[in-house]
């Protein structure tokens, strides 16, 4: 279990955490290179799938990986921004989607049954909007470090493989605030369509950034204040997720452009800080291409996805379960009886 936060100085104590972040294990990722050259297919011919099982090693620690216990969390909150009207779909849908996660009919309750991967959600207060980032904090510091904790103890049960996504109404709109103030530029340029809106409502999103910068200028130096003041529940749940992965030795699969705002501000505090984490696929939503190429992560698939609840992440994890178990049971040369390179 690793160590949670104190009250005593909130953001001290995250910085403290993430300056105790371990690094990979050289040595398990070389054992499952080695191994891979033994298999029974040409060098590189699995292409990202033999990189996926080394990346594995790596950050469990341990050679063959494993992904036994894979998990996705999803992560419910509720946004005072939402009032904004900048969503096509009412706040009283979180509570309703939150009853059809519970009663298995969702899109990501068939990915995860489809690849065998366990499915918890968090409620997050879903029923208590945080502050409306156009005119107050959507949290104060401690509320912020507190649900970190939270999402923290997503992982304590024991998983070996997790993916983190999210569900909220107006929680576009909060990424695309993130987004604008950790990388500048034009506000219009992180915002996105969201669950569909139509032109007054993407206009009504794109004041509605504005308006939370105007109102947070000067406050936004520190990406834990950034955190504090523009994100969610869910942001500092998943970042808090994050972080205890990383601690924990296990790697992480993060979902689409909201879930990657959490990332986003971890790597803007360190940037080593998302090395045990892959980007799971590139949302159609807003500029998220963009902002995995500032963060150097490569998706690992590309289907015009922009659910959320973790779809693309459970996607991509299935993906990383089917590279495991291709490094754990293909036969070598010598075991199959077939001939090896002509050397």
């Amino acid at each position: 279990m690793a160590d949670t936060p104190t009250d005593a100085a909130p953001f001290d104590d995250i910085r403290r955490l993430i300056a105790t972040m371990p690094g990979p294990d050289e040595a398990a990722a070389a054992e499952v290179s080695a191994r891979d050259s033994l298999l029974t297919k040409p060098p590189g011919s699995l292409g990202r799938l033999e990189f996926l099982a080394a990346w594995m090693a790596a950050w469990q620690g341990k050679a063959p990986p494993s992904l036994d216990r894979p998990l996705v969390c999803v992560f419910a909150g509720s946004h005072g921004v939402a009032a904004q009207g900048v969503s096509a779909y009412p706040s009283a849908v979180n509570r309703q989607m939150l009853d059809n996660f519970a009663a298995g009919g969702a899109a990501i309750n068939q990915i995860c049954a489809a690849y065998g991967l366990g499915f918890k959600v968090f409620d997050l207060a879903i029923d208590m909007p945080t502050g409306d980032i156009t005119t107050e904090p959507a949290m104060t510091e401690k509320a912020c470090v507190a649900t970190m904790a939270f999402g923290m103890e997503a992982v304590a049960a024991g998983t070996d493989g997790l993916a983190v996504g999210e569900m909220g109404i107006g929680n576009t709109t909060v990424a695309a605030a993130i987004y604008a103030a950790l990388y500048g530029g034009e506000p219009a340029r992180w915002v996105g369509r969201g669950t569909g809106v139509d032109e007054a409502g993407y206009a009504r999103k794109v004041a509605a950034v504005e308006a939370a910068l105007t109102c947070h200028q000067g406050q936004l130096d520190d990406p834990l204040a950034v955190m504090a003041r523009l994100g969610g529940r869910e942001i500092a749940a998943m970042a808090g997720a994050i972080l205890a992965a990383r601690l924990q030795r296990v790697p992480v699969v993060i979902d689409g452009y909201v879930s990657t705002a959490a990332a986003a501000l971890l790597h803007a505090v360190d940037p080593r800080a998302l090395d045990h984490c892959l980007a799971g696929h590139v949302s159609a939503e807003g500029d998220h291409a963009a902002v995995l190429e500032r963060l150097g992560m490569r998706p690992l698939v590309d289907l015009g996805l922009r659910l959320g609840e973790g779809s693309g992440a459970a996607l991509a994890l299935g993906i990383v379960k089917a590279a495991v178990a291709c490094h754990r049971e293909m036969a070598t040369f010598a075991q199959a009886g077939v001939s090896g390179p002509v050397s």
